[in-house]
């Protein structure tokens, strides 16, 4: 640890000059520190955050990570009977460091209590400074901070070691941390955390891909089967789907290689020969570099391939049966079906949708169009269950993101032993997986030329042929296409066969890009309700006949937006479409606090806010503090600012100056209504303390 005489001149310095001295403390550290800073955390405060996630909220955190506390709870149990009675405690938090589970003495649990280390509440750099949980999130790597080195004073009586763990693509899904008090700033502490983290991601990678070849590496034979283990996972075509940290930097792989990369070209060593040593006692695997690694090959558990039911010849005309490919149109099912779910007030997606529905129980195959992030394959997806092959498989395949060398086999399967790396039992291929339902072919338009033929072949014979030969296969599917590109141009360039093109383009329909839709408020309060919850929803919304509020679906009420950032999404030109709109309102929620009851500028990420003040320079200064509703008009309009004003907030007047002059004017008078105190004012302006500080310094 530090000397504590060079921390505190390190504070000193940091107040005095807003800089951490370089030499103070560890490199990870020092850049937290300066984080924390940067953030308008004041090293003296409390670090209140904005109160603990319960209730709901908490079950839902609780939901989403159900599989991350699955494989850590048995691992802190054993953990925890290691350290019992040293005055400490295990905490497992998410990817956002909220804390989930926690385990530990009872002494301790107590001391911890007074510093919020309990569950529902986030430990996250900019709610409570440097401190292990945070700190190993944000430098993704294990480390300690002790006493001082925390970066709120009040936290300095901490001892912590903590571990991120990462999933098999290298993101953070969470960590694992041993805090108390000198026994946690023991060396073996991060050791412990550590291996703690590491048999969480072995286990959990052992049982998330059942269907993949798992290959496990050592430098010794004894490793094997121990947490210090390399993992890496592969396709049954050799391509990298991912790896535990250790089995990815044996390799010298990156997370960019993930989906992408098949690892024979890497390690020189055929997929075949590895396989065929599946099962058996540990063998030799020499690196290109020439370095000799421990390998044991798990082969993939076979997957029970369930075909659709097919009609027998003699079956009586009342058994229900499956449509065949040109059955004549039967009536459509009562009630709203699957496309009238998805609609949301639009005449050009309406009008689409009416042409879908007269083609759904024909043979004609439709080709859907439109810009890329539109939501083609949600609307072919509800063609599917509009239709009459509901309940059927819906294959889709984008054939864009397949790899050129893999997408034969993906598509039209292969026989046993077809080629090296081939399953023993062969493939069927997404094809035959969609006999009786209907195949999705998005952005066919990348489909390579020498594969256009063979596909023309089965949709004119209705029958797969696999690759390396065998008997062919019957199908029976109905077809849809997508493409945001030009085909007909593909076709005049010779990039695209033109008796495909008129195979697959039945009949074609546009979907409208998000800028020509008129349901942009109805729309949004749909995605909102995906990533809130429709109760979360409509608690955040403010009343239907709110000034500025957007026309949502019929008896929403109003959209849980601010309205000026609202008026400014509307005008958007969103060239990222539907997409995009939705990746913007999934991070607003994920940054909206459970006290909060709108979405503001606060809770963009910088590139969006910067994206739309491009886009209206009229909003130059919009939510660049993030204080809340940073407007006149939202101060005056919005149902919730109309409460705080007659609560005794400011009101604005004609000349009251520029917008940060607003601002900073509505905190002062705010400080004052609450006699001072800042955990109040910020409350009363949906803002957080550290927002407050900050904004205070800025205006000194």
């Amino acid at each position: 640890m530090r000397n504590e005489d060079g921390l505190q001149q390190a504070r000193r310095h940091l107040l005095e000059q807003g800089v951490v001295l370089p030499s103070a403390l560890d490199d990870r550290l020092a850049r937290s520190w300066q984080r924390s800073w940067n953030a308008g955390l004041a090293p003296d405060s409390r670090g209140e955050g904005q109160g603990p996630v319960t209730g709901p909220s908490f079950a839902r955190l609780l939901q989403r990570n159900a599989q991350l506390l699955a494989f850590a709870r048995p691992v802190m149990d054993f953990i925890y009977r290691q350290v019992r009675g040293h005055h400490s405690m295990l905490v497992l938090a998410d990817a956002h460091s909220t804390l989930m589970h926690t385990v530990g003495d009872d002494g301790f649990l107590d001391q911890a209590q007074r510093v919020a280390l309990r569950c529902g509440e986030s430990w996250h750099e900019r709610e409570r400074g440097t401190n292990a949980i945070g700190t190993a999130v944000a430098e993704r790597t294990a480390l300690q901070v002790r006493a001082g080195e925390h970066y709120l004073a009040q936290n300095g009586f901490l001892h912590c070691s903590a571990a991120p763990v990462f999933t098999a693509q290298g993101e953070v899904a969470g960590v694992i941390d041993i805090s108390g008090d000198a026994f946690a700033s023991q060396p073996h502490a991060l050791v412990l955390a550590n291996s703690a983290a590491r048999m969480v991601e072995n286990s959990w990678l052992k049982s998330r891909y059942p269907e993949h070849v798992r290959i496990h590496l050592h430098p010794q034979a004894e490793g094997l089967d121990t947490p210090a283990e390399g993992i890496v996972v592969l396709t049954t075509e050799g391509v990298l789907v991912g790896g535990n940290p250790e089995g990815m930097r044996m390799l010298g792989l990156s997370t960019g290689d993930c989906f992408s990369l098949r690892l024979e070209d890497r390690l020189q060593h055929r997929l075949a020969k590895l396989l065929a040593q599946a099962g058996k006692l540990p063998q030799a695997l020499y690196l290109p570099d020439g370095e000799r690694l421990h390998m044991r090959v798990h082969r993939p558990e076979p997957r029970v391939l369930r075909p659709a039911p097919r009609a027998r010849p003699n079956q009586p005309a009342s058994a229900p049966s499956r449509p065949a490919t040109g059955a004549s149109p039967v009536a459509a099912p009562e009630g709203p079906d699957a496309l009238a779910r998805c609609d949301t007030g639009d005449s050009l997606w309406q009008r689409a949708a009416r042409q879908a529905r007269r083609l759904l129980h024909t043979p004609v195959p439709l080709l859907i169009l439109g810009e890329s992030g539109v939501g083609k394959e949600v609307f072919a997806r509800a063609c599917h269950d509009s239709g009459p092959r509901a309940g059927q498989p819906f294959v889709a395949i984008n054939c864009a993101a397949i790899p050129e060398s893999l997408i034969e086999a993906e598509l039209f399967g292969y026989a046993p032993g077809a080629y090296t790396g081939a399953q023993r039992s062969g493939s069927p291929g997404r094809i035959r997986e969609a006999d009786g339902g209907t195949l999705f072919l998005d952005e066919i338009g990348h489909m390579p030329v020498l594969l256009q033929t063979r596909l023309l072949r089965v949709l004119q014979e209705r029958q797969v042929t696999p690759l390396g030969g065998g008997p062919p296969a019957g199908v029976d599917f109905a077809l849809m296409s997508a493409t945001h590109a030009a085909l007909d141009e593909a076709v005049a360039d010779g990039r695209f066969r033109r008796d495909l093109y008129y195979r697959i383009n039945g009949f074609a329909l546009r979907l409208p890009a998000l800028r020509e839709r008129s349901d942009f408020d109805a729309l949004a309060l749909r995605i909102l309700r995906g990533f809130m919850g429709p109760g979360e929803a409509d608690e955040a919304q403010g009343p239907a006949d709110a000034p500025g509020a957007g026309k949502a679906c019929e008896g929403a009420g109003a959209l849980p937006v601010a309205p000026d950032l609202l008026a400014a999404l509307r005008r958007y030109d969103w060239p990222g479409n539907v997409r995009q709109l939705s990746s913007v309102l999934q991070t607003a929620c994920a940054l909206r606090e459970p006290h909060e009851a709108f979405i503001g500028w606060q809770h963009l990420a910088d590139d969006v806010r910067e994206a739309l003040r491009r886009h209206e320079p009229g909003l130059a200064g919009a939510g660049v503090e993030g204080v809340g509703y940073d407007t006149a008009a939202a101060a005056t309009t919005h149902p919730v600012a109309k409460e705080r004003a007659a609560a005794g907030a400011w009101q604005p007047g004609p000349d009251t100056g520029s917008l940060k002059q607003l601002s900073h004017q509505v905190l002062q008078r705010t400080l004052q209504t609450v006699n001072g105190n800042v955990s109040e004012a910020a409350r009363r302006l949906g803002i957080s303390r550290q927002t407050v500080y900050r904004r205070l310094r800025s205006a000194s």
